[in-house]
């Protein structure tokens, strides 16, 4: 194989490999495992830099031959992954090893970088497998020059970054004085933002990504022959399930209708209410917002954009998006939300409890799902319950700044402190004609 080619020149490289596929962050995962090494092969061979993801899918990843980069993304999701674990694993068990692999973002081709050796400053060399493990050695002499020259630089950066910052404290002084005087302080954050709303919406609010805001647009079956006769079953969520539903033909067969089709012209006053919460609250902040409907939703974009959904049927839930880089630990079903892993005391299922109409009243969980995208590169958010009112409250929830203040202080003490990355909250919603009356914190998890 060309990768013993290599190795034979330089086995450091084929044994820092392998110190990563017997690694704890890819013991458990045989795909990634199986990717590492079939991108090392490539990559030693000079042939990655012409691999396609097709090729990639099958040689790879063990894919079927009628595998289509442009319906399925596991090439993508698993790159990611694998390029997240590898970071994973030099912040910890790597952490001294004397040679870096890194998956750039983009590219198939494994980037090898030497450390520098300890007592010297010089800096990482990326190479090729083919390249020699160590540098000449370097003498005293040289090593004094490079200081000097090293010791000139960093004043040329310095002295203008030392300025910068110098003027700006002079302005902000200035500024200040003026504030000051005009007994008219500004305070740091807009209006109706505090130190623990800018905690809680950092991931949406300190990136460059647009942001998507996914409403559901639930699937109705038209009956043709009729006037403008729809029929909505909360059960039924794809066209196949609609068109041989018992119910659906004898409705069919009262109505005289012989054919029907799908309908998405409607959304409940709850994803209006959601959308409205949201907008008011980010609009000020966040410039790329944009609104579509789940229908027309293409799963690609969770790679290039931060997405929010508000929804019963969610979008993030379903079997075309379980490949998703983290697990969650709750999950929305018909009767509530499931506790996938109960802790002491806790039910493995928290129920929802309501009457229909004409009351609409009772009490229904809500989920809120904070998940990277496939890549892990962009964030999705996802406000969902069975109940329009249940979803209509966490989002009440997630833009009151009064809750939101308890809210953070509960997520905070799940990471020692500080605000997890990612997580998972529920919250019980008690509801009056579809309208939250009380909203309850219940509990959260730190999703990893």
């Amino acid at each position: 194989m060309l990768l013993e080619m290599a190795v034979a020149e330089d086995p450091s490289i084929e044994s820092q490999i392998e110190r990563i596929l017997h690694s704890e962050e890819l013991r458990g995962s045989e795909v990634l495992r199986r990717l590492l090494r079939f991108l090392a092969d490539k990559s030693a061979s000079g042939e990655a830099d012409d691999l396609k993801e097709y090729i990639v899918a099958i040689d790879g990843l063990g894919k079927p031959a009628t595998y289509d980069p442009r319906y399925n993304s596991a090439v993508r999701i698993q790159v990611g992954r694998l390029r997240q674990k590898l970071a994973d694993y030099y912040r910890a068990e790597g952490l001294d090893d004397p040679i870096v692999i890194d998956l750039p973002k983009g590219r198939f081709k494994l980037k090898f970088t030497y450390r520098s050796v300890p007592g010297t400053a010089s800096a990482p060399v990326e190479t090729s497998p083919y390249a020699a493990s160590q540098a000449p050695a370097e003498t005293v002499p040289d090593r004094q020059k490079r200081s000097l020259r090293e010791t000139i630089t960093d004043l040329r950066i310095a002295i203008p970054v030392i300025a910068a910052v110098a003027i700006a404290l002079a302005l902000g002084v200035t500024a200040w004085t003026k504030s000051s005087s005009a007994n008219s302080i500004s305070s740091a954050y807009p209006a109706g933002w505090d130190s623990d709303m800018e905690d809680l919406w950092r991931p949406f609010i300190e990136t460059k990504r647009p942001l998507i805001l996914a409403i559901e647009d639930p699937l109705f079956a038209e009956l043709n022959g009729t006037t403008e006769t729809y029929f909505r079953d909360r059960t039924l969520n794809n066209w196949n399930d609609i068109a041989s539903s018992p119910t659906v033909a004898a409705l069919r067969n009262v109505l005289k209708s012989s054919a029907i089709q799908p309908s998405r012209h409607f959304t409940s006053f709850g994803e209006v209410d959601a959308s409205f919460m949201i907008a008011k609250l980010l609009g000020p902040r966040e410039q790329s917002l944009s609104v579509v409907r789940t229908s027309d939703f293409p799963l690609r974009l969770l790679s290039d954009n931060n997405v929010l959904f508000v929804g019963v049927e969610n979008l993030f839930f379903n079997d075309e998006t379980q490949a998703m880089p983290i697990e969650v630990e709750l999950q929305p079903v018909r009767e509530g939300i499931r506790n996938l892993h109960p802790a002491a005391g806790e039910p493995p299922l928290f129920v929802d409890q309501y009457s229909t109409a004409p009351s609409e009243e009772g009490t229904a969980y809500a989920l809120v799902t904070h998940l990277p995208g496939p890549l892990r590169d962009s964030d999705v958010e996802s406000f969902t319950s069975s109940r329009s009112a249940g979803y209509v409250g966490a989002v009440k929830a997630f833009t009151d700044p009064v809750f939101v203040h308890s809210l953070v202080g509960h997520l905070k003490q799940l990471d020692g402190g500080r605000m997890p990355r990612y997580y998972q909250v529920l919250l019980r919603v008690r509801f009056e004609k579809e309208m939250p009356t009380e909203i309850t914190y219940v509990l959260a998890r730190e999703l990893h």
